[in-house]
């Protein structure tokens, strides 16, 4: 059978010691250290041992009663040790992988790794050290090409700070210097709006036309004229100083009476209708348009059919008048 025992020996009688070998055949197996090699060790031998064939309680002895006691109580110790065993190992499983860890691997039997262990997982992690993609900065195009929120009905501080820097007149012809004061909680780039008003005004297309002017912007000292941008609010109080009303189309202005050629927020920010999405090319209008009449120019409209808008026709307001529909035009000399 499974632990070997023999035949059924004769039974002693009732005052004689018991034979050696009688109480070892009831004597609890020796199990091994690994408590999976326990569980399947006796599985192997067939369960538990038999001790029917070692005889009935009705031969035995009280003290051989006892005996027979303490070896099933072995047994059931055991028994109850290894099944502890197991779940403890189970524990110690799935504590280092996790439930689903200690299931797959019994199921990749014994000397076999699962391939859903925590290795696998790592698979699918960040790899240490990773950098984010440094963030690009925005080019001035890229800047120009884009509208910025702000209220057509915004009436700021009426506070103004000049935006610092100095940049040097490129020409040689007559100079004009000016200032850019940009209204204080605008929340607008003012850098962006200095360097949009330098590059349109020394373009070639605009007043620095062949060489004849030139314009350089200063931060101190006193400027031939200071170009504002302001809320539609302030420029509505500051054009209202030259008799200029602003606030019906919420426009801009040359405030001929003042200092300042006014350059209304919210449409630098929004453009106009007549320009759609190029908002770059209305922003160059709005700075040639409003310079142009700090310079002595005045209002004219389109002649032609399909042509160009002039440069000093109202183009914010209209591209169409009496009948002739020009096309939108920033330049005050634009190329063919």
């Amino acid at each position: 059978m499974g632990v070997g025992y023999a035949a059924a020996p004769v039974v002693p009688s009732p005052r004689s010691r018991p034979r050696q070998d009688y109480v070892d055949a009831f004597a609890p197996p020796v199990r091994p250290s690994d408590p999976y090699g326990a569980v399947t060790d006796w599985e192997a031998e067939g369960g538990e041992p038999d001790v029917a064939a070692a005889g009935s309680a009705e031969d035995e002895e009280p003290g051989d009663k006892r005996r027979k006691g303490r070896t099933y109580t072995g047994i059931a110790a055991a028994a109850v040790t290894t099944a502890l065993a197991v779940v403890v190992a189970g524990h110690v499983v799935q504590g280092r992988g996790g439930a689903a860890d200690a299931h797959a691997q019994s199921a990749a039997g014994p000397g076999k790794r699962s391939t859903a262990g925590s290795a696998s997982r790592s698979d699918d992690r960040a790899a240490p050290g990773g950098k984010a993609r440094p963030v690009t900065p925005l080019t001035y195009d890229q800047k120009m090409g884009r509208t910025y929120p702000l209220s057509a009905k915004l009436k700021g501080s009426g506070k103004f700070t000049a935006v610092p820097g100095f940049d040097k007149a490129p020409g040689k012809g007559q100079k004009f210097q000016y200032r850019i004061d940009v209204e204080n909680g605008l929340g607008l780039d003012g850098g962006l709006f200095a360097q949009a008003v330098q590059k349109t005004l020394n373009d070639d297309r605009s007043w620095a036309h062949d060489g004849g002017r030139t314009f350089e912007r200063i931060s101190s000292g006193k400027p031939d004229f200071v170009i504002t941008l302001a809320s539609p609010g302030t420029t509505g109080v500051w054009c209202e100083k030259s008799g200029l009303d602003t606030t019906e189309d919420n426009v801009s202005c040359d405030s001929a009476a003042t200092d300042r050629v006014m350059i209304n927020a919210y449409r630098w920010a929004q453009g106009s209708t007549t320009y759609g999405n190029k908002i770059h090319l209305y922003r160059q209008m709005l700075i040639n348009h409003e310079v142009g009449h700090r310079l002595g120019f005045n209002h004219v409209t389109c002649t032609k059919n399909g042509a160009l808008a002039p440069v000093m026709q109202q183009q914010t307001k209209f591209l169409t008048f009496d009948g002739i529909t020009c096309k939108p035009n920033p330049w005050a000399f634009p190329k063919s």
